[in-house]
């Protein structure tokens, strides 16, 4: 019994080392197989690449050889420097390709693309402005690029508004500058709701088109350039802030400031005057007895009034009528308002200009200082006879 128990005891750790040894060889030759694989794929994906490699040496002779024969866009230029003219619109916020294919369009440039290269090979190109240009027909792209940035080649329409104007020479003034027919501009006026004049002016724009520099589009009507105006006056009254309700009175008593004195430092003072004027019931019972404002009624626009017209009863007549008239009698600058709308104290009620080569004026709170304001005057014209 005891040789049969020893035998058991001693065959029992050789065969767990079989199994052990079965199982290592086992593992080496599942891990050999991965090598193998891993070796076969990285051989396969090396000759893939090589394949690829040496197709796309072999391709590039042949495609770059296609592609140089095949018209550029880049290269498809004018030489310049172009001739005749020619107008071209460049929208707002107009990419360079944008611009470029308005410009093709226009046989300006040769191709969009010339342009687009041109475009961005000038660090200024990015400053070119929306509007209407004049420039010629088969330019180089580059020439393009800095006309539309010349000044000189925008078609604009430039009209002036002096300060003082009246709303019949501001019809006049666009008609002769941007050729359109006077009747046609009067007739824009008229339909005050499409120039955006506000309700208080009781549909008469008097005084409202802003005295200002435009610069309007070739294509602008007439309803355009005059709603602009209408609206530069409102922003300016704004800016001011001035209640709309006040907006008629305030240009009224301007628009008289801005014809009765030429320098900016009486500008104020004139303004107190006529607030003054206005509110008093003892020297002049609230009549501003204004000249500019008689002229305008008989349809003057400068001069002296003769007695026909201070006789002439119409209700710009401020001599015979209180208060301010019905409406503003020309276009107030911006300065003008300013004052108006900040008048000095003061208690002057009368003004007088006692030399017309200066402008010196001199204002009074009485009529006896006044009078010999006038007197001053009176002297400087006898010593200063006008021709």
């Amino acid at each position: 019994m005891n040789d049969l128990f020893a035998h058991g005891t001693t065959a029992e750790p050789a065969h767990e080392d079989d199994l052990r040894r079965v199982r290592r060889e086992q593992r080496r030759a599942r891990e050999d197989r991965r090598r193998r694989r891993r070796r076969r794929t990285l051989l396969v994906l090396a000759v893939v690449v090589a394949v690829v490699a040496a197709l796309a040496l072999w391709a590039y002779p042949t495609v770059r050889d296609a592609v140089s024969d095949r018209p550029s866009a880049a290269a498809e230029d004018f030489p310049g420097p172009g001739s005749g003219e020619v107008q071209v619109v460049i929208p707002a916020g107009a990419s360079g390709a944008e611009m470029g294919s308005v410009l093709e369009e226009a046989g300006v440039v040769a191709s969009q693309r010339a342009f687009v290269d041109a475009f961005g090979e000038n660090v200024n190109a990015g400053r070119i402005q929306p509007g209407t240009y004049t420039l010629m027909n088969e330019m180089a792209a580059s020439d393009a690029v800095a006309a539309l940035l010349d000044p000189a080649s925008r078609a604009e329409v430039t009209i002036t508004v002096p300060e003082g104007f009246h709303a019949a020479q501001v019809y006049e003034r666009i008609a002769n500058v941007a050729d359109i027919p006077l009747e046609e501009v009067q007739a824009a006026a008229e339909d005050t709701e499409a120039i955006g004049l506000p309700a208080e002016a009781d549909g008469n724009p008097e005084g409202w088109y802003a005295a200002a520099t435009y610069s309007f589009e070739p294509a602008d009507d007439a309803a355009t350039m005059l709603s602009t105006m209408v609206a530069q006056t409102v922003s300016r009254l704004d800016a001011l802030d001035v209640p709309a309700d006040q907006r008629q009175a305030v240009l009224t008593k301007a628009s008289i400031v801005e014809r009765e004195v030429n320098l900016p430092e009486y500008y104020g003072q004139v303004a107190r005057v006529i607030e003054n004027r206005l509110t008093d019931d003892d020297d002049v019972n609230g009549r501003l007895q204004m000249d500019s404002t008689v002229l305008y009624g008989v349809g003057k626009v400068g001069g002296v009034p003769t007695q026909a017209d201070l006789d002439d009863d119409n209700p710009y007549n401020t001599y015979l009528n209180p208060g301010l008239p019905p409406t503003p009698i020309g276009a107030p600058g911006e300065a003008v308002l300013d004052a108006v709308i900040n008048a000095p104290e003061g208690d002057w009620l009368y003004f007088a200009t006692v030399n017309l080569d200066t402008g010196e004026t001199k204002f009074a709170a009485t009529l006896d200082e006044h009078n010999a304001n006038v007197a001053e005057l009176r002297a400087w014209l006898a010593e200063n006879p006008q021709g």
